[in-house]
């Protein structure tokens, strides 16, 4: 590991100021020293967030939202009863998300930020429909998490801007779930992970949101599933016409964890179960 600065800013605005070239954010750290430990990273400054105020790593609910600090650690939002009683997906997602020594400092800031497709919670807040506050050294905005994404460990984030806040709608009535297949232990990366958000009424999906991730280069809404069960009673002739326009439409890609042909077989039997899993859930 090369030498490098460190820097302990005491807020968002001055974190984002200090991001010049050749500096580099950190917050639980858990992605950044492994890459500089492996040289793909070798940035002049680190910008610590460890020392930004309070209000950064609170979690909160007010009008009907969950307002999340991007510094609160995974295992905040796990414990959460705020979190539980508003977005429990996020809460099930969480239990085979790494491990706990990963969880206990990884923040949700840097999980989103991190950008690898494999990640866990990013298709599950998309398809809850979160978006995200960007701070930058002037002030804040806030953007769709469906915007930030841009590629496999790539973001549409300025190089002076720093996610400060993620805002999750409440689950409210809507059924819930998250499910990877994984090719070794519960907690690995997974081959392919797919969220389903549903709001059924009269046993019929009025509306679905479904995200596909880690066959993907970033995570993906299914517009073309989710057409096929939208106004639809949920049985296997309509979650397998699902499966298969999500197959189609997913642009699905091979990797370590599978091939591409693999991924979309299994896309198209995970769909159905995260579907009926989101049923019996709420």
């Amino acid at each position: 590991m090369t030498p490098f600065e460190l820097l302990e800013p005491r807020s968002m605005r001055e974190a984002a100021a200090l991001l010049t070239d050749g500096a580099r954010p950190v917050s639980g750290g858990t992605a950044v020293m492994l890459m500089m430990k492996m040289g793909v990273l070798r940035p002049e400054r680190l910008v610590s967030l460890r020392a930004i105020e309070k209000r950064c790593s609170d979690i909160a609910a007010a009008s009907g939202e969950l307002r999340i600090g991007a510094l609160a650690t995974l295992t905040a939002l796990e414990r959460s009863s705020l979190v539980r009683k508003e977005a429990p997906v996020l809460v099930r997602t969480l239990r085979t998300l790494s491990n706990v020594r990963v969880r206990n400092v990884a923040t949700i800031g840097g999980h989103l930020a991190h950008a690898d497709p494999h990640m866990d919670l990013p298709p599950v807040l998309l398809a809850l429909g979160a978006r995200l506050v960007i701070a930058d050294p002037k002030g804040e905005r806030t953007m769709p998490l469906e915007k930030l994404h841009a590629g496999y460990l790539e973001t549409t984030l300025g190089r002076n801007e720093l996610i400060a806040e993620v805002i999750v709608p409440a689950q409210g009535e809507r059924r819930a779930a998250y499910l990877k297949c994984t090719t070794r232990s519960a907690d690995d990366w997974p081959a392919l992970g797919i969220a389903a958000v549903l709001a059924v009424r009269d046993d019929r999906v009025r509306e679905a949101s479904l995200v596909v991730s880690a066959a993907t280069d970033i995570p993906k809404r299914l517009a073309a599933a989710e057409a096929v069960l939208r106004e639809g009673r949920i049985d296997d002739a309509l979650l397998k016409r699902a499966g298969e326009a999500a197959a189609s439409e997913a642009g699905v890609m091979g990797d370590a964890h599978g091939s591409a042909a693999y991924k979309r077989e299994l896309l198209k039997v995970y769909l159905a179960r995260a579907v009926r899993a989101a049923l019996e859930n709420r």
